[in-house]
């Protein structure tokens, strides 16, 4: 997988958050400008590649509807139901990138990717100490650059992945 990270264009990335559509949403509709890899989908949940990963083989887990707050827009059931899912592509992005740890963190605002949506980020092993945790996480550090037919084997390994631990088969 490549880790190699190339510098990010934050104006373009603030513009299009805070300016264009939904990105989850977009996505879900097929819009061409918002297309990702998906790496797990059932009735009410999308599992995709971050476009702009920061680390290699990272994936957003986001609900279909589009709920904007974690905790306060799921009843205890929905909660429960993605963070398995977050936890089940969380497993499948270990088991494909052979992380030294995982990180699972949810951004956005009302002022931008507004959409709930978890990010899982698996650090590679042997990351120098000062290259993770936030530093790994910020886009300022650049982003990994994933050539398509990469990011279309990354994307189908993590499918395997999820669909050998069965745990989310029934809700494909």
């Amino acid at each position: 997988m490549s880790t190699e990270r190339q510098p990010m264009d934050l104006d373009a990335y603030v513009d299009r958050a805070r300016h264009g559509p939904c990105f989850v949403c977009a996505f879900l509709r097929g819009h061409p400008d918002y297309r990702h890899e998906v790496v797990f989908e059932d009735e009410d949940h999308v599992a995709f590649l971050d476009r702009w990963p920061t680390l290699p083989g990272k994936v957003l887990v986001a609900p279909k509807a589009h709920i904007e707050h974690v905790v306060r827009d799921l009843d205890e059931a929905a909660y429960t139901r993605l963070m398995l899912v977050v936890r089940e592509i969380a497993l499948a992005v270990e088991a494909v990138c052979g992380s030294e740890r995982t990180y699972l963190y949810s951004l956005g605002s009302q002022q931008g990717n507004a959409h709930l949506h978890w990010h899982v980020a698996g650090l590679p092993p042997r990351t120098a100490y000062q290259q993770q945790q936030f530093h790994a996480l910020m886009t300022e550090n650049g982003v990994v650059s994933v050539p398509p037919e990469e990011a279309a084997d990354t994307a189908a390994r993590l499918r395997e992945a999820v669909t050998t631990r069965g745990i989310l088969r029934g809700q494909a």
